[in-house]
């Protein structure tokens, strides 16, 4: 009965384009679609339902985690038509499940709207390449599209670290290698020291969570390999500074010098709802020019906005540029644009400017600042 039902969920789930599918007792399933949270018109989830619906795609070794640890993360697919990320855990005694749809195309640059200056970056020889932003912000599908790129477009080795693995890559002109942590590796550490003898030229790694793999990914990246990381901070800036702030005092020194040779860019991003229906990203990007080397070795991170306003001509954007140009282009409401903000206020402020029609020259300034 169980599997026929989770079939028919995860139909609805590809069939609607639904981002997630939430199971919890005590309810009917919801669809999370277009960032609005959607019950769907079925019965109300008893306590065993919740359970044989988890039992019929989780597998053994993680069902023994979910009673060991009251909770677990899996990957799967559900045919060719998707693939969806698990997350089991235990609400109130019950189970409950959130499964995350990974879509299986990969989408161009041009249909995710990166800056075009990815491009020169990805092909670099070596150097770290971070990619942050929230939970859900779009960041694993921003990497896919790079790795594919790689993969349509030039002969390297790519070894990436997931957990888990969410979108499954072919080899085409690269070699790729996939291995999950928890099933073919045990820890982020231990997996980036390996990948270092398996002769790569790219290294993905899924989550640079404490100080042990940010200290791998800095070296993997100075040692001629280029690495591509995830972090959950917001901006250019701020990411910086917490990839510093993971260091004890006495090493921050010599991590701002590693890290201000090491690092490539930071694509900073956030997902909103576009009009009338979608999504749409909006990208913070940070090129690292001898000028913002400088500002990260000295700790002047501070001036890292300034510079990337300024620095147009290298392909960089501020967040809240991205945002308000968004805006002015009809695709977000004001409120939406706003809460992604860095700084609310300056845009909020900005906007009402805009309204009145008093931002042209504003804007023909900036211009000439730069020649």
């Amino acid at each position: 009965m169980a599997t026929i039902q989770i079939d028919k969920l995860l139909q609805t789930v590809v069939n609607q384009r639904a981002s997630d599918l939430h199971l919890a007792t005590g309810q009917a399933p919801v669809l999370r679609m277009g960032g609005h949270m959607v019950r769907l018109e079925t019965k109300s989830l008893e306590p065993d339902d919740t359970v044989s619906l988890m039992k019929s795609i989780t597998p053994e070794r993680n069902q023994q985690e979910l009673q060991e640890k009251g909770g677990t993360d899996f990957g799967f697919a559900f045919g060719e038509q998707a693939r969806f990320r698990v997350s089991v855990f235990k609400q109130r005694g019950h189970v409950g499940m959130v499964l995350r749809r990974i879509p299986t195309d990969f989408l161009t640059f041009e249909q995710l709207g990166l800056p075009p200056v990815i491009r020169d970056l990805i092909q670099r020889p070596r150097g770290l390449i971070l990619v942050t932003g929230p939970t859900g912000s779009g960041k694993t599908t921003s990497l896919a599209s790079m790795i594919n790129w790689l993969n349509d477009n030039v002969d390297h080795h790519i070894i990436t670290l997931e957990d888990p693995i969410e979108y499954y890559h072919k080899h085409k002109k690269c070699t790729i290698n996939q291995r999950e942590i928890g099933v073919d590796v045990q820890t982020f550490p231990e997996a980036l020291r390996r990948a270092l003898r398996m002769d790569p030229d790219v290294i993905l790694v899924g989550e640079m969570r404490d100080l042990d793999t940010i200290a791998a990914a800095i070296t993997a990246a100075e040692t001629g390999h280029v690495v591509f990381g995830t972090l959950h901070t917001t901006g250019a800036e701020g990411t910086v500074n917490r990839i510093i702030d993971v260091f004890p005092t006495n090493q921050q020194e010599q991590i701002r010098t590693q890290l201000s040779t090491a690092i490539l860019g930071i694509l900073s991003q956030a997902l909103l709802p576009k009009k009338p229906k979608g999504l749409v990203a909006a990208y913070e990007m940070l090129v690292v020019t001898p000028a913002i080397a400088n500002l990260i070795r000295e700790n002047k991170t501070y001036r890292i906005p300034s510079s990337i306003q300024t620095g147009r001509k290298f392909g960089m954007q501020l967040l809240d540029d991205a945002l308000f140009n968004l805006w002015k282009s009809g695709l977000c409401e004001e409120d939406d644009i706003v809460k992604k903000s860095n700084n609310p206020g300056e845009l909020k402020s900005k906007i009402a400017l805009a309204k009145k029609g008093l931002l042209q020259d504003e804007e023909e300034g900036d211009e000439e600042e730069e020649h």
